[in-house]
């Protein structure tokens, strides 16, 4: 049963959403002329967006999986289509991480010289945009955010990207909006057979094993795109490579995680017995995500494309953890095992979210100084730039999964859960210590170490103010989450134990 839901005083949900929106808006209307206040005016409406985040860990009741700080008004009545916001364990600490993200995203863009008013507004409106996908719990609310977000991401890379951007940010937007259609096929249908848009109405639907298949897959081919899974994750290395580093950093921190979001609250929960009939496929996706994909990385001679496709790599641990869960509840009855999966599960989204942004904060770093992410290009940077060698190091040892830090633990989690299901499994779920300690270790060897390469690298400065400040935000997250991982796993506990509690229920 779902838990009854905690309504709110304080429209704090309702805050986080438009706050950055409309402070979005505003900063377009000061125009490129006035960059400087934009600037100011669009950090600052960040920073408010962060602070009031807060509230929700500060405000938020660990011992339940109920809904929190419930918000619930009629939107459009003819179609009983309401403005439902609410959040539990699964969704406050991705809220955290947008929030978060974006004051780091902004203060890290003020090199940007062109349309800046523009630039800021764009990704004031994406981050409100990405927090009402997290917030939604009417379906059509969250369709509607989930296809909204696709705008302003295709702005920022169509007009600040690369070479080719026009190229990868058409690719980026017709691969996604083409996945979600099936998504909206899928929801329109849960509408009809049950009068009700609201997601909590759809998970207690009596489904026949076929209409849940049509609907499992109607999501898969909605979410797996924006994680994305393998085979469909081609359009993300040219999205990655084309953006502007601040594009590069929502993109992996936080959009790829709206479609391991979409499977914990929509596919589980709604199709419990097609995700178990069809598990196998996704974890057999998963695993081939985690070493082939690892392995392509393993080739490029981009940093961004080589951080892009170690993206994929982990994120398949997100979706082995999700989907293993259904074998080890429904073969197995050890619910222990797939709360411990889904719990890893989770905690990867948020350790690669801090992880990945990272890297690419990283690799924009250099990116500014010598204008060019061939790997070749560089070398010895370590000799001129200490403090940055000091953070790019960490952060690529914190992607090879370093126990201590952040990258270890979800993943750690995943292998064990994997173990009760089949030692197999586990083993080549486990190759992806050995693959992404290969492709990381070897970057930051080409990148920092060895003498310096050319005249160019040798003009280099090391990192100023902000960016040590940006650098050093991500560094202490990607640390304190990897030694104490505890409050967050306490955050989702109830949420996580209850969606094991609906995927071991049958619907037959």
């Amino acid at each position: 049963m779902t838990p009854e839901p905690f309504q709110s005083a304080l429209p704090l949900l309702s805050l986080l959403v438009w706050l950055p929106i409309i402070g979005g808006l505003i900063t377009l209307a000061l125009g490129n002329e006035r960059a400087v206040p934009a600037r100011w005016f669009a950090t600052g409406v960040a920073a408010v967006t962060f602070v009031l985040s807060l509230l929700l860990f500060t405000g938020f009741d660990y011992s339940t999986a109920a809904m929190q700080f419930v918000e619930n008004k009629p939107w459009i009545p003819a179609f009983d289509i309401r403005y439902h916001f609410g959040v539990d364990g699964f969704s406050v600490p991705l809220i955290g991480l947008t929030a978060l993200t974006s004051v780091l995203v902004l203060i890290g863009a003020w090199g940007v010289d062109k349309r800046v008013s523009q630039y800021y507004a764009s990704f004031l409106i994406l981050e409100g945009l990405m927090i009402g996908i997290f917030c939604a719990l009417d379906s059509m609310l969250f369709y509607v955010f989930f296809e909204c977000m696709l705008i302003p991401m295709f702005i920022i890379i169509g007009v600040w990207g690369g070479p080719r951007r026009v190229y990868a940010a058409l690719k980026f937007f017709i691969y996604t909006f083409l996945g979600s259609v099936f998504m909206l096929v899928a929801l329109i249908y849960l509408y009809m057979k049950g009068g009700s848009w609201q997601i909590a109405d759809m998970v207690q639907l009596s489904l026949s094993a076929t209409e849940q298949t049509w609907i499992f897959f109607g999501f898969l081919l909605g979410f797996a795109i924006k994680i994305p899974m393998f085979p469909v994750h081609t359009w993300l290395p040219d999205a990655h490579v084309e953006a502007p580093t601040a594009g590069s950093v929502i993109l992996a921190a936080i959009m790829l995680k709206i479609g391991g979001y979409g499977f914990l609250r929509f596919a589980l929960p709604i199709v419990p017995d097609a995700g178990a009939e069809w598990a196998w496929l996704l974890i057999a996706l998963s695993l081939i995500a985690v070493v082939y994909v690892g392995l392509v990385a393993l080739a490029q001679s981009d940093m961004k494309r080589l951080i892009a496709y170690s993206s994929v790599a982990h994120m398949g641990f997100v979706t082995l953890g999700t989907f293993i869960a259904f074998s080890l509840v429904r073969d197995f009855g050890n619910v222990d095992a797939a709360r411990l999966g889904l719990q890893g599960a989770m905690v990867q989204m948020v350790s690669h979210g801090f992880i990945s942004a990272a890297l690419f904060t990283s690799i924009g770093v250099l990116y500014d100084r010598l204008h060019t992410r061939r790997i070749s290009d560089y070398g010895g940077v370590a000799n001129l730039m200490p403090a940055f060698a000091v953070f790019y190091v960490l952060f690529a040892m914190a992607n090879s999964g370093l126990p201590g830090t952040s990258g270890f633990v979800g993943e750690f989690m995943v292998i064990v859960a994997s173990f009760q299901k089949h030692p197999l499994i586990a083993l080549v779920a486990a190759l992806t210590l050995i693959i992404s300690a290969g492709y990381s270790l070897w970057l930051v060897k080409r990148v920092l170490w060895g003498p310096v390469a050319n005249d160019k690298v040798a003009a280099m400065k090391d990192l100023n103010g902000r960016e040590m400040f940006v650098l050093g935000v991500f560094a202490v997250f990607t640390l304190a989450l990897g030694v104490w991982p505890k409050p967050l796993t306490d955050m989702m506990e109830p949420t996580i134990a209850n969606l094991a509690m609906q995927i071991a229920a049958s619907k037959f």
